[in-house]
């Protein structure tokens, strides 16, 4: 079933910047610098990537997490050895892509605007880097 969603993009943003945040944890402070002045940049990026993917499938893919319990069978051992059985439950997560209609001409409309601000990014965060360079020097 296809679905007309907007939202979930902050979780997608956070999932995106998750791992750039732990690898500068162990970064120089030359390279934490460069990381934080360039990272507005690095999501315009991935927001221009997926938007264009989204533009040639024609629908965009959202993915939903659902929560399922299992009920299972499991072992215990009581204080003289004996082994018993009783039901217990089981919690897992599970991870489904669902693709969602989107307004073609707004998502063209949105990757201009997208480009636009990325271009715009990019001339602020090379001026950044430099004095980031200037900051750290090795």
């Amino acid at each position: 079933m296809i679905q007309n969603k907007s939202g979930d993009s902050s979780m997608r943003l956070a999932l995106f910047v998750l791992p750039f945040a732990v690898l500068t944890a162990c970064a120089t402070p030359r390279e934490q610098c460069i990381s934080e002045v360039t990272r507005d940049t690095r999501i315009l990026s991935s927001l221009i990537n997926e938007t264009r993917a989204n533009l040639a499938r024609g629908y965009a893919i959202e993915r939903e997490q659902d929560v399922r319990t299992i009920r299972r069978t499991c072992r215990g051992r009581n204080d003289d050895g004996t082994i018993f059985t009783f039901r217990c439950d089981e919690t897992d997560t599970f991870t489904t892509s669902v693709p969602v209609a989107i307004d073609l001409n707004a998502e063209r409309a949105k990757l201009e605007s997208l480009e636009e601000r990325f271009v715009q990014s990019q001339a602020a965060s090379n001026q950044a880097v430099a004095q980031c360079i200037a900051l750290y020097p090795e």
